[in-house]
């Protein structure tokens, strides 16, 4: 299951670990996680039966695996005799981040769920964590899929009818990405955005203590960390001797306990303490590493101000490769573009803007009009403004090229596709 955006990367990183997708559920657009699992659920009933799935956050880690499993073990096992269970992690310190789990009664391998309770004070927590019966809440769940669907309609039926809705006039389309067709299933994106945007904690789960729906907690104590906060994504660093965790050109001086996460130029620090900074092509991030959960306040003023920054990336992937706008003004932009051995772009023309295109490594083969012309290094290329044109890689090794675009208008809108290996449709 990826974003719509997101669906080629996602492809990718799957090919790159040796797993092929025949289908991919793809989410118009975000509704938080539990529109989300009920499309996932919808989905696994498809066909007449009834699994149990594992629903987990991308953003963590995990040192220790075995227990990791065991856990995951533990809780498809009370899964299958109908409960909804909940991984719980093992609080090492009074953690202010997290929301608890409280928890009664045990069982051989499971808690009863006794409430759950939102991100505590330092003094709370400090409790809570004396105490002993508070776990935190990672939002890691096992349950069957039909489950999920009973518990949705008795606490949220807004959302289990508007999903239902959109998951029956979906659509289908299959993309030939890196030579492995796969299925792309699209729910129906008006009637998607219709759906209420709610957690699966605040929809369900707050809910089920106490109700007829079981609801089990299996702790979970295998090094588990959320990556989602760079605190977070620090603390699990290797550090040197100062306590500083650097990644790419980084030098300091009389700096200590900071993490820098540099992809694209130097970056440097004298005389700081406890700082985050992140470099990306993007933009460039600083701040104070106890308030690292604080950069959802920076996202939610970028999107406010109609700014592209929180959604669009300097270098975007596709499925055919990736391109990196490196450079732009008033009527030119340029990018630098990788295609993939055997990829192809689609057959297109655009209206505003015409294209130079000089290879740098590889072979291109090039469709400019009725022509059809084979390019190795150092040559180049000029596509006119209107032109029907295609880009492929007939070779075994990657092909990259400079393309400079002029125009009136250089948006990635301006693109009009007649034939296309990936299911993309007409623009």
């Amino acid at each position: 299951m990826s974003g719509e955006e997101h669906r080629f990367l996602a492809l990718e990183q799957l090919r790159e670990i040796g797993v092929e997708l025949g289908a991919a559920l793809l989410e118009p657009i975000g509704r938080n996680t539990a529109p989300a699992l009920t499309l996932a659920a919808l989905a696994a009933l498809e066909g007449g039966q009834d699994p149990i799935l594992v629903v987990t956050p991308a953003d963590q880690t995990v040192a220790d695996q075995a227990a990791f499993t065991q856990a995951l073990q533990d809780a498809v096992r009370e899964a299958s005799k109908g409960a909804i269970v909940i991984l719980g992690i093992t609080p090492d310190r009074p953690e202010t981040g997290y929301g608890y789990i409280k928890t009664s009664a045990s069982a051989e391998h499971a808690f009863d769920v006794e409430s759950f309770v939102e991100k505590p004070n330092v003094e709370t927590a400090q409790s809570y964590l004396a105490e002993g019966s508070y776990y935190w809440n990672a939002g890691m769940f096992v349950l069957k899929a039909s489950v999920w669907m009973a518990a949705l309609q008795r606490f949220a039926p807004n959302i289990a009818t508007a999903t239902r809705t959109a998951w029956a006039h979906r659509t289908t389309d299959t993309s030939a990405f890196s030579n492995a067709p796969s299925t792309f299933v699209r729910p129906d994106k008006a009637e998607f955005a219709a759906i209420p945007a709610e957690s699966v904690d605040y929809a369900v789960m707050e809910h089920c203590p106490g109700s007829a729906f079981a609801i089990k907690m299996v702790p979970l104590d295998a090094g588990w960390s959320d990556l989602g906060a760079w605190d977070a994504v620090w603390n699990v660093l290797p550090k040197d001797g100062a306590g500083n965790a650097h990644f790419g050109d980084v030098i300091t001086t009389d700096s200590r306990n900071t993490l820098v996460h540099a992809t694209s130029r130097l970056v440097t620090l004298v005389g700081v303490e406890n700082l985050v900074v992140i470099e990306t092509p993007d933009a460039v991030l600083v701040a104070d590493r106890s308030r690292s959960q604080d950069v959802k306040a920076i996202v939610s003023q970028l999107q406010n101000d109609g700014r592209e920054e929180h959604a669009l990336h300097r270098k975007v992937h596709r499925p055919w490769g990736w391109y990196d706008s490196i450079d732009e003004g008033g009527r030119f932009k340029v990018k630098r573009i990788q295609v993939n051995p055997k990829a192809s772009l689609s057959l297109q023309k655009h209206h505003h803007r015409a294209e130079h295109w000089i290879v740098v490594t590889g072979t291109a083969e090039i469709t400019n009009g009725d022509k059809v012309l084979l390019l190795s290094e150092n040559q180049s290329t000029y596509i006119p403004l209107g032109e029907t044109h295609r880009l492929a890689n007939p070779g075994t090794i990657p092909l990259e090229i400079i393309e400079v675009q002029s125009g009136s208008y250089l948006g990635e809108d301006d693109i009009v596709r007649f034939e296309d290996n990936y299911g993309r449709g007409g623009k």
